[in-house]
């Protein structure tokens, strides 16, 4: 079974750090309360895997997280026979496993997966909350604390790679976005213990890339290359150097590109 699949099961010893945007706690909260999947959509690295951790860990419940892939089968979710040393056995998938324990099931960027695996998803989305496994004959029905939770890039989206809306309609949505530069100052020195002076530099770095993102740039520089930034300076590195391991060359393999991307940053620590 793929491992990516098939993830350990993850409790929180302590809250994740992570800093409010707006009301999505109090939505989240309420949404699990209520028997409700949360579908969350959002650039790539703006804190919706770390959102679903959060919670989770707030709520007091497991949580496994699948990262989707081409390749994700109904299977690898459900569960499959395997054979072993006194015969076949069927072997519980992430997924069954969340509803079995009252756990969350995050599928990240659950778009990438191939389309019957959406199709399992949906006696979980409705009122029935139940998951069949044709294989064993059996049928789950999923407790009270179980949750679903789906993210996606929409900027990613295309004709053969989107959300069916009958599926996006299963969900109470929210959108996240980069945070503010406050709150991205505030995510910095909470997660890295960086100063506040360059903290302040990174983020107005982040502010300016991100206009570029329309030149050239699949995808805006997100937060948690800021982090990756910040971390090698706080550890010592060169503020130059880090920025442009950490923040610049993940951004391109273009040559031209990378080089109008130096000049910004030399622009703000050269």
């Amino acid at each position: 079974m793929d491992m990516k699949a098939n993830p350990e099961r993850e409790v929180a010893a302590e809250l994740p750090f992570y800093r409010p945007q707006g009301n999505e706690v109090a939505l989240f909260e309420h949404a699990w309360r209520n028997r409700l999947p949360v579908l969350i959509k959002g650039p790539t690295g703006c804190g919706k895997s770390r959102f679903v951790r959060y919670m989770a860990a707030r709520l007091g419940r497991p949580l496994y997280t699948v990262a989707c892939h081409d390749d994700l089968t109904a299977a690898d979710l459900v569960g499959r026979h395997l054979i072993g040393g006194e015969g076949t056995f069927w072997s519980d998938g992430p997924l069954t496993r969340a509803v079995r324990e009252g756990a969350i099931c995050y599928l990240d960027e659950v778009v990438e997966a191939r389309k019957d695996t959406t199709v399992v998803l949906h006696p979980l989305t409705d009122d029935r909350r139940i998951l069949p496994l044709e294989r064993t004959g059996e049928t789950l029905h999923a407790p009270p604390e179980f949750m679903l939770v789906v993210s996606y890039n929409p900027g990613y989206q295309n004709l053969l790679k989107g959300m069916k809306p009958s599926t996006r309609q299963r969900f109470v949505a929210m959108s996240f976005d980069f945070p503010s530069p406050e709150n991205e100052l505030a995510i910095l020195q909470g997660e890295t213990g960086i100063d506040r002076a360059t903290g302040e530099r990174l983020v107005n770095l982040a502010g300016a890339l991100r206009a570029l993102e329309d030149h050239d740039l699949e995808e805006a520089a997100s937060t948690r290359l800021l982090v990756y930034a910040a971390t090698l300076i706080r550890g010592g590195f060169d503020p130059r150097e880090a920025v442009l391991a950490a923040m610049i060359e993940p951004l391109s393999d273009d040559a031209e590109t990378l080089a109008a991307l130096r000049e910004v940053v030399d622009a703000t620590f050269g």
